[in-house]
């Protein structure tokens, strides 16, 4: 089974509109708990997200320090965004979204890959936000009760093998006719959500992988 954003993301849409204040966004991180919020327009469209480390910026005093042309452009940046008073001057843009069909194992690549811990997700037609996607919530699929895992598991495999889950952990018995049969099966059991390992104990009468060179 393959868990789409929709199945474990969270319905409330935690947002700032563009003209709101320091004040309403520091407000808003506080209330949800989170350590950043996703900036919308008037039409709740996604269009930049401010995190704690951009609030920070006003606090270390940034905007005392003039600019000078032998500046980075971070560094530019930086001093933008402590100077900020509302959302759209202290924005990162654009916002990087995910939608309710969005598979679970791609939205915590994008995670990864942005180094951010929540995403907004909108509605594929409108692009209007609807909820935000969390790394907890992205974590449940870790918590999947062993009776569901191992479900899938026999689906995908068939019968004819011995299955044990573990916290996560898959242990697989059997025979296949070959090393390579062997490897393709590991494979795909830890490319579902939930699998955290798998051990293999399957066995094979052929290896398939042992070349033995030509003779010159």
């Amino acid at each position: 089974m393959s868990i789409q954003v929709k199945d474990v993301m969270g319905m409330v849409a935690i947002a700032v509109l563009e003209n709101a204040s320091f004040s309403d966004i520091v407000t808003a991180m506080k209330r949800y708990a989170v350590g950043a919020v996703t900036v919308i327009d008037a039409d709740r469209r996604p269009v930049g997200v401010i995190s704690e480390d951009d609030l920070i910026l006003k606090e270390i005093g940034t905007v005392r320090h003039p600019v000078t042309v032998f500046e980075s452009g971070r560094t530019r940046a930086d001093h933008r965004k402590a100077a900020a008073r509302t959302a759209a001057e202290l924005m990162t843009s654009p916002a990087i979204t995910v939608t309710p069909g969005t598979l679970v194992k791609d939205a915590a690549r994008t995670m990864h890959d942005s180094r951010i811990k929540q995403l907004p997700v909108i509605d594929l037609l409108s692009g209007r936000m609807i909820g935000t996607l969390h790394e907890a919530d992205v974590l449940r699929v870790f918590t999947r009760p062993a009776e569901e895992l191992e479900a899938d598991i026999r689906q995908l495999v068939g019968d004819g093998f011995s299955i044990t889950v573990d916290k996560g952990v898959v242990t697989i018995g059997g025979q296949v006719e070959r090393a390579s049969q062997a490897i393709a099966l590991v494979k795909r059991i830890s490319q579902l959500e939930g699998v955290v390992d798998v051990v293999s104990e399957l066995t094979y009468p052929r290896d398939d992988l042992f070349l033995v060179p030509p003779l010159m």
